[in-house]
């Protein structure tokens, strides 16, 4: 395939832009090759500026679970803007929105609109703070919650695909009073709590883990959680940025049956516009300024073009049948690729979650951030470079998901499956 263009439009970036890119996962570095620049996307097809099409699995990192320009949403916002994008101002649409995420998830009884993932769980934690009186915090390896200074710790994605477990310029004493616990490890759990229960404001943690890979919770893991916390008086914090109406439409709290205090939200509620919200049960939401004093705000918070594509998108979601359609599709793409991979006499560890997968080139079945890292990022290097030359467009990482989206046609899905038996066939040797 050609890629003049976007080559030189990479020269081009990196004289503005650190790395010539806006987020660190889409440099490409890990797979050893400069970057595509996208110009369209279309269903469940994007178009690089060199006129190349691919069959896309990133979907904007998760949001599009609807694929591309979805009808629905595309009418949405061109109605808002003949209204306007933003006022500053409370809007009819922000009501609803906020009505629909509370009776779609079993945890949310209130919930305050916010810009991105990052903001929703430092502000969810800001308040899990001020409502317990406590300063420590829990995450698990290999979870990322966003860039916030004191989270950036074993934080998975793009850390763990660049090999930068922390970051520089976060001072030590911001990560003083975050503990680091193993993913799927209650006993470590329990041993901390032990030690410093009555210290600990929350647990946070996805619920799936979607960044270092797709690492399914063990049976018992997320039940665990609640039980300890309670028993501590600490908050349980699910970061469902990308599970949330994704896994379900009550997200992974309603697959699993998990009642968390605090629900942190991004990326589908957006419709593939910037967004986020942190909701929780009442009496915790109230202490959320102006009603209480946990100060949080935010200039563009509740836009309407972001609540506008957010609601039609969840509009189409709750349909009848549309998440056992999407199960239909991932279950056809995983069972694919599996069977790909024993046909070119691969053991690989695959990893899925109704519709997020993730293919860990490893032997090792992958419970953890430690199991995770066991993967040979050099083959998946030769297999996503094999992918991207057959028009597959995955993420350019080990560690993240392969998202599946209602845009996806069997035909394409096909495609696929035959393009990874080709990949896997030519890396067997490398």
């Amino acid at each position: 395939m050609p890629y003049e263009k976007s080559r030189e439009l990479f020269i081009q970036a990196r004289q503005y832009m650190p790395g010539g890119v806006n987020s660190p996962v889409r440099a490409f570095k890990a797979v050893g090759r400069d970057p595509l620049f996208i110009a369209r996307g279309e269903g469940a097809l994007i178009f690089d500026e060199d006129g190349n099409e691919y069959i896309d699995y990133v979907g904007s990192w998760g949001p599009l679970i609807l694929g591309h320009r979805h009808p629905e949403i595309i009418a949405a916002l061109r109605t808002c803007l003949e209204i306007g994008t933003s006022f500053g101002a409370p809007t009819r649409l922000e009501i609803e929105l906020a009505r629909a995420i509370v009776e779609a998830l079993p945890g949310v009884e209130m919930v305050r609109l916010v810009n991105s993932g990052t903001e929703a769980t430092m502000s969810a934690l800001r308040l899990a703070r001020a409502y317990t009186g406590r300063n420590k915090i829990v995450k698990f390896e290999g979870c990322y919650h966003g860039h916030a200074d004191f989270l950036l710790i074993k934080a998975g994605s793009g850390a763990t695909t660049l090999g930068v477990p922390s970051s520089p310029g976060v001072p030590p004493n911001a990560a003083a009073d975050t503990i680091v616990v193993p993913y799927n490890n209650l006993n470590a759990l329990e041993s901390i709590f032990t030690r410093h229960g009555h210290e600990i404001a929350a647990v946070i943690v996805e619920p799936v883990a979607g960044n270092m890979g797709v690492v399914p919770p063990v049976k018992g893991f997320l039940e665990g959680l609640r039980e300890i916390t309670q028993h501590y008086g600490a908050l349980l914090i699910f970061d469902e940025v990308i599970t949330g109406f994704r896994l379900s439409y009550g997200g992974a709290q309603e697959l699993y049956k998990i009642d968390p205090d605090l629900t942190c939200l991004g990326k589908i509620i957006g419709g593939g516009l910037p967004v986020g919200a942190y909701g929780g049960k009442k009496h915790i939401m109230e202490k959320v300024a102006p009603e209480g004093p946990v100060y949080q705000a935010g200039t563009l918070s509740g836009n309407p073009l972001a609540v506008s594509a957010g609601l039609a998108t969840l509009k189409v979601l709750k349909r009848p049948g549309t998440y056992e359609e999407l199960e239909r599709k991932s279950a056809l793409l995983y069972q694919g690729m599996a069977e790909a991979a024993r046909e070119a006499g691969l053991t690989l560890s695959f990893n899925r979650v109704g519709s997020m997968l993730c293919i860990f080139f490893t032997e090792t079945p992958v419970v953890d951030y430690t199991t995770a890292c066991t993967a040979d990022t050099r083959r998946f290097a030769a297999f996503f470079q094999s992918m991207l030359e057959q028009g597959i467009y995955l993420a350019p990482s080990q560690f993240e998901a392969v998202f599946v989206s209602l845009a996806h046609t069997d035909e394409q899905i096909q495609k696929t499956v035959e393009a990874a038996r080709k990949a896997f066939a030519a890396i067997k040797y490398t």
